[in-house]
């Protein structure tokens, strides 16, 4: 006979996790082949580019010649003034100039590598996200073929290594709510450090992903409450200090034994960091300016529709209304989803990335250029991935099939509009687009 009471707790089995999902056969080829592409297609006649932006590329000359010069993002070898940026996305650069010489492939391959990387990470986190191979390779390709982004990591603006450090921190949050994970904080310290870094490459516009970081935590980690805000209290001090450190140095170091911090009125990091390079790119009061909305030149209209217009809807706008849509209906589809579900909180991480990032463009009245926008592109070419997969999950649903069409419809109705502004651009395109766009909306809709 038992002796064990009615008090004494119960003796319970886990239950066996689940084996690892093996990868479907044709994934790695199709991986592989995806990042061949995207490397062929960014680094085909780099050349022709010549020194790209030679602000920059005079400062990878520079640290290349002088570690100084090298750690402060020196303008010249002799490291009298700073360029106006933070200096992490010049250091790749400065290396590659020290090591193969200079020459416009040292400058810009970087920058093609960083897309490659970017296009990996993106196709890792939409993959592990909704358990579909088809949907990662989806949003990778997306990424790898925007305009802005096949710009961009082509050129040697500051933007590659954001970007890149910015779907790091976006892999490693969503790694962080992941069931099974032993300590999360790490993962999401990680997240932290990283986006510490992407400030170390273009400064406050690293930030505009913070709120939607912490927001998806507090929502879906697999913790409690109180744990939560402690864990994000631990990623902000790991944020602090993978970006502050080189703040720290450069605001202690004796002005008179550094360069001029180029782009600040006073020789300050942080009037740099929080005035030109800040709050006046929203705002448009930044002093020492070439121009910005409140100092005479202007940079655009501003509002709801600046990121479809001239120069910019062509650059950035071809899936955002498609990709703003496949987020309705993805936190449709998963409303009645657990709390901790993985593919709702990819949806609320790259959703609030698009909204609040695309929003902040939208208003901003300082110094604003159309390439900026790549910073959108990973939120789109996730939301397309995780939208697409969710659809087709629930393909037996007229509502999904529903979204599914609309998404494709209007997507061939945004192409339509954008390549009417470009009549030199394969003028023969814009109509069969259009037809081929429709057509597909009414075979998904069947």
């Amino acid at each position: 006979m038992s002796t064990a009471t009615l008090d004494e707790p119960a003796t319970t089995i886990p239950a066996p996790e689940p084996p690892p999902r093996e990868p479907e056969r044709w994934y790695r080829p199709a991986l592989a082949g995806l990042l061949a592409a995207t490397a062929v297609l960014y680094l085909w006649g780099l050349g022709e580019s010549g020194w790209a932006n030679s602000f920059y590329s005079a400062a990878a000359q520079a640290g290349s010649e002088s570690w100084k010069a090298f750690f402060f993002g020196s303008s010249d070898a002799a490291s009298s003034i700073t360029v106006d940026k933070t200096p992490l996305a010049l250091w790749p650069m400065g290396l590659a100039v020290r090591v193969f010489g200079l020459s416009s492939w040292s400058i810009l391959v970087p920058q093609a590598i960083e897309g490659v990387l970017a296009v990996w990470l993106l196709v890792a986190t939409v993959r592990r996200t909704t358990t579909s191979s088809a949907a990662g390779l989806l949003a990778g390709a997306t990424l790898a073929l925007t305009p802005v982004a096949v710009l961009m990591f082509r050129f040697n603006n500051p933007d590659a290594m954001l970007v890149l450090l910015l779907v790091a921190a976006a892999y490693a949050t969503l790694r962080a709510l992941e069931d099974g994970v032993r300590h999360p904080v790490r993962w999401l310290a990680l997240a932290g450090a990283l986006v510490g870094l992407a400030f170390l490459a273009k400064m406050l516009q690293a930030f505009l992903v913070l709120p939607p970081l912490a927001l998806v935590y507090l929502l879906a980690a697999r913790t409690s409450v109180p744990k939560r805000l402690g864990h994000l209290l631990v990623a902000f001090g790991s944020m602090l200090a993978a970006g502050g450190w080189w703040v720290a140095i450069v605001s202690l170091w004796p002005a008179s034994g550094r360069p001029y911090i180029g782009g600040s009125q006073d020789d300050s990091i942080l009037e740099l960091t929080l005035g030109y390079n800040g709050f006046g790119r929203l705002t448009g009061d930044e002093t020492g300016s070439v121009g910005g909305g409140a100092g005479g030149a202007t940079w655009g209209s501003t509002g709801l529709t600046r990121l479809f217009d001239g120069e910019i809807g062509g650059q950035i706008a071809w899936l955002l209304p498609s990709a703003l849509l496949l987020l309705v209906a993805g936190l449709w589809l998963t409303r009645r989803a657990a709390r901790t579900d993985l593919t709702r909180a990819a949806l609320v991480l790259w959703g609030g990335w698009l909204l609040v990032t695309g929003l902040t463009f939208s208003f901003m009245a300082g110094i604003f250029h159309a390439y900026y926008t790549v910073a959108l592109a990973p939120a789109i070419a996730a939301l397309v991935g995780i939208g697409a997969a969710l659809v087709w999950q629930h393909r037996q649903s007229m509502l999904a099939c529903g979204f599914g069409a609309a998404a494709v419809a209007l997507a061939a109705a945004t192409g339509f509009v954008l390549l009417g502004r470009s009549a030199d651009f394969v003028p023969w395109l814009r109509g069969p687009l259009l037809v081929a766009g429709l057509f597909t909306a009414v075979v998904v809709l069947g």
